[in-house]
């Protein structure tokens, strides 16, 4: 086993040891990214290799201070890296160089990492697959004509490629759970809070997106969560922070499986299948599983959904949008959802708050009767690069270039924690062979250590990103 095969924790632990040192970490980093990245496209604004080296060499004989010393990171494209080119995948800020760390970023840095370059990302992370006219493409490992999710799709792709060993990486819509589906890693959506975001122009509205680790082990995602997590005096509503401790643990925890949402998500075939056998597996390890019906009318979620994005949107690019030059470089889907944000009145948004409450108070229900719920990470397998997004699902029209997503809006809406978990491959003979897919764990608001032990639990009986890895390996 080479060095970019290791989990972080356990490269975090050579290390710490002195078994290999920070150079010979970074130039297998570097060595792989070489090998593989032009062909998946997942790295992006790499900094100069003298340069990388230079640094980690520095590190050598240097006293850790952070589990994360002398590992290579590349963070996410809609973060703020003081020093190195920070785009948001958008032509506006192709050329734009921080100088200052976004939080994320400074307390990755902090931890010991050596921040290496960046992950592509869809411009302005909108849209569940990774492409912007910065960069390009990023491909899925798995199958180079395949889309690798998004918008955290070049953090997925790397870490399934063995480019980096653990990431960081952001969830409105799915961001975190459905590039972890497409790539056979873990991407875990913390409890809202729990990783606080950047004071910015708005800070009591956004509560929406958040930021939080992929890993191909869980054991380095709840590490990395204990990175990132811990209260910004500078805004509102922090949880404090996160122990990084999570007991391996599926025995006796009672699971909802909600399925399809009574048919009201378009499924493509296979996938509630292969999500199904998960969970029958889970039962053989001790869980309880039992089927819930819709526990709300979807069509509510999805009111309330697309009211409170567009008009977070709107809010957030309303200057870029009422410039006729920086408006003709936006992407039409953000062009659209500012369009629909500046149509709404405080009725409508205050309805669409409405719902979203009504939904927390009957999840809130659901959480008395079991420890966890269950959901598809992805309506759908990974599809044609080439494509905006899925038009159609078995047979049935997507009105919106995100209603292919749908599934994740429930857990998006609440703010619960939620961990999407490998659950294994398209079966031979169908159009989805050899294709990953994940499913949704999720639990109650400050649950995530529940979430994240019965992720760890799964992962020490599947380990389906170490059993079964992409062709270029």
């Amino acid at each position: 086993m080479g060095l970019v095969d290791l989990s972080a924790s356990a490269l975090s632990g050579m290390i710490a040891a002195r078994k290999v040192a920070p150079s010979e970490v970074m130039a297998a980093h570097l060595e792989r990214v070489a090998a593989v990245n032009g062909s998946v496209n997942a790295i992006v604004s790499l900094r100069d290799g003298d340069d990388l080296m230079r640094e980690a060499r520095q590190l050598d004989d240097v006293v850790p201070v952070g589990w994360l010393h002398g590992i290579p990171f590349a963070i996410k494209d809609l973060v703020e890296v003081a020093g190195v080119r920070s785009t948001h995948g958008s032509p506006l800020f192709a050329d734009h160089v921080p100088v200052v760390d976004d939080l994320v970023a400074a307390r990755i840095r902090a931890a010991g990492a050596v921040i290496s370059g960046k992950t592509n990302v869809p411009e302005w992370g909108q849209g569940s697959h990774t492409f912007n006219p910065v960069f390009g493409a990023t491909v899925n490992p798995y199958d180079l004509s395949r889309s690798a999710g998004g918008s955290s799709g070049g953090a997925a792709a790397a870490l399934a490629a063995r480019m980096v060993w653990v990431a960081d990486g952001s969830d409105m819509m799915g961001s975190l759970r459905n590039p972890a589906a497409f790539c056979n890693v873990y991407g875990f959506r913390p409890s809202w809070g729990l990783v606080p975001p950047d004071a910015g122009d708005e800070v009591f509205l956004s509560t929406l997106s958040t930021a939080g680790p992929m890993g191909r082990t869980v054991e380095d995602v709840a590490r990395l969560l204990a990175v990132m997590a811990g209260d910004n005096l500078d805004v509102p509503f922090g949880r404090g922070g996160f122990s990084g401790g999570s007991q391996a643990k599926l025995r006796g925890l009672r699971i909802g499986w909600l399925g399809s949402w009574d048919g009201s998500y378009a499924m493509e075939p296979g996938i509630l299948p292969i999500c199904e056998a998960a969970l029958a597996d889970m039962a053989a390890m001790g869980a309880k599983v039992e089927a819930v019906a819709a526990p709300f009318p979807a069509e509510d979620l999805w009111q309330s959904w697309v009211t409170l994005r567009a008009m977070l949107t709107a809010g957030g690019k309303r200057t870029l949008y009422e410039d006729p030059v920086s408006r003709a470089q936006l992407k039409p889907e953000t062009a659209w959802e500012i369009e629909q944000g500046l149509g709404l009145s405080a009725a409508d948004v205050y309805a669409a708050s409405q719902l979203r409450s009504a939904w927390f108070a009957v999840l809130a229900g659901l959480f008395r009767q079991f420890d966890l719920l269950a959901l598809p990470a992805a309506q759908v397998w990974p599809f044609p690069v080439e494509w905006r997004w899925p038009a159609v699902i078995s047979g049935r029209r997507m009105d919106t270039y995100h209603r292919w997503m749908e599934v994740v809006v429930p857990v998006s809406l609440a703010g619960v924690p939620a961990l999407s978990l490998p659950v294994g491959f398209g079966p031979s003979g169908s159009g989805s062979e050899g294709l990953p897919m994940g499913m949704q764990v999720f639990g109650p608001v400050g649950a995530d250590a529940r979430v994240l032990g019965a992720g760890q639990a799964w992962h020490l009986a599947t380990d389906w990103p170490g059993r079964r890895r992409v062709a270029m390996l």
